[in-house]
């Protein structure tokens, strides 16, 4: 059940100002925005003094395993990790036992989410079993509300049959989200191919894996009129092609990871495996030309990736352990220091982290959303769905693995101070995160 809420004494943040002013909800939306405003009796005040009172986040990139790998994440144990992260909705990754491959794997995956405090929407494999042989059945899976499909965890690797997948996504008006690494060119590398892979004894994943891949699949893209998603983009080539791509006119956006914008290379000379991601982590110019990017526009939105592991999977040699990091609850206090930290703009975080990905999956006021799910990044204007996130801008949090409420504590960011964190998440117009604690 929705309830009446007051978030007084913040900063709104819209697509074009900074303003200060209280929000009322009612009803599950934003009945009014202003200063000094009324509330009924039995209103719930939530004290936002000092902070950034924008839409909720919107992670597109969030691995929840479940089904088949509950021991790293369930769909619940996400969701909270999400809400506690300031996300309103996240979009969960196919990469599951079975994979989400067919309409009943997307109901599933719906059902579960539907559990949660918050909107869980399933993308749909490309492939059956993401195995890279046939085309998944996409138009049943788009009937249930799939807008992004995708093999993540693995690039379609025949291009022919990556155009046709882009031909049939075409016709169904939806989008096809890549992992851009050639596997002929990355097979068995573990971390940034270099100078100092060969001084670690560990064989390199190389950027031009991940160029090759976005070079040929911006090259489909605009032979077919498919819209493209490029994920986790994580070189300076990679983004000069994607730059030059839309000076074509090729329907493309670009997301980058948290991780790939804060951590470098380097780090993997410690062995520790908890820096082992595909791609794999870069060096300090291939950072630094991500984080201008970001902030230029010509990468559209951050992120997570948030891919959980058990200890037994990352408790291995190097070349041998499961990739990835978890990130849901890191990801907005990372993205603010990307942008500037204390100098970021609240505008440019609250398009990157949501109203742009809300664009991108469908889920803003505009678009038809099957499925039952809210509107996202909105404008925080009256008449709005409530979903909302209110960023603590003083706070300095450290991050504690064993505090995370992901099932998985594989986070890079161990004992790191973060520059903000999240005071309130409002989702469908319930306070689900007060005071930074979960309430549900």
């Amino acid at each position: 059940m929705s309830e009446t809420l007051l978030i007084h004494g913040g900063s709104v943040v819209t697509p074009t100002e900074v303003r200060r002013a209280d929000v009322l909800v009612v009803d599950g939306v934003i009945a009014a925005v202003g200063e000094g405003l009324e509330a009924p009796d039995g209103t719930r005040r939530l004290d936002a003094t000092g902070c950034w009172v924008g839409p909720g986040l919107v992670d597109l990139h969030t691995h929840l395993r479940e089904p088949g790998g509950e021991e790293a994440e369930t769909v619940e144990s996400g969701a909270r990790a999400a809400m506690c992260g300031g996300y309103t909705a996240v979009v969960a990754m196919p990469n599951t036992t079975p994979s989400t491959d067919c309409a009943a794997v997307v109901a599933q995956v719906i059902t579960l989410g539907r559990a949660t405090s918050i909107d869980v929407m399933p993308s749909g494999a490309i492939t059956v079993g993401r195995e890279g042989t046939h085309l998944a059945p996409m138009a049943e899976m788009a009937a249930l509300g799939v807008t992004i499909f995708t093999d993540d965890g693995m690039g379609v690797q025949d291009a022919g049959l990556m155009r046709r997948a882009m031909e049939y996504g075409r016709g169904l008006g939806v989008t096809l989200a890549e992992h851009c690494e050639d596997e002929s060119l990355a097979a068995g590398g573990c971390m940034n191919e270099g100078a100092l892979s060969s001084s670690l004894g560990l064989v390199g994943r190389p950027g031009i894996a991940e160029e090759a891949m976005v070079a040929r699949d911006l090259l489909l893209a605009e032979r077919t009129g498919c819209s493209l998603h490029l994920l986790h983009l994580s070189t300076a080539r990679s983004i000069e092609l994607l730059t030059e791509a839309r000076a074509r006119g090729v329907v493309v956006t670009a997301e980058v990871a948290p991780h790939h914008l804060t951590l470098t290379e380097d780090l993997c000379a410690t062995y520790d495996t908890v820096y082992k991601v595909h791609p794999p982590l870069r060096g300090a110019d291939d950072a630094a030309a991500l984080r201008l990017a970001l902030s230029d526009g010509h990468l559209d939105a951050v992120a997570t990736d948030h891919a959980p592991h058990p200890p037994q999977a990352k408790d291995r040699p190097f070349d041998d352990a499961a990739p990835g990091m978890v990130g849901l609850e890191t990801a907005l206090a990372l993205t603010i220091e990307a942008l500037g930290g204390e100098a970021a703009d609240p505008r440019a975080v609250f398009r990157v982290l949501s109203r742009t990905p809300a664009a991108i999956a469908r889920l803003r006021a505009s678009d038809e959303r099957i499925g039952g799910f809210s509107a996202q990044g909105g404008d925080l204007a009256p008449g709005e769905d409530a979903n909302l996130c209110v960023v603590d801008v003083s706070a300095r949090p450290v991050v504690d693995p064993h505090r995370l409420h992901s099932r998985s504590k594989n986070t890079p960011y161990a004992g790191r101070t973060l520059l903000a964190g999240v005071r309130h998440t409002v989702a469908r117009g319930i306070a689900i995160v007060i005071d930074g604690e979960a309430q549900r």
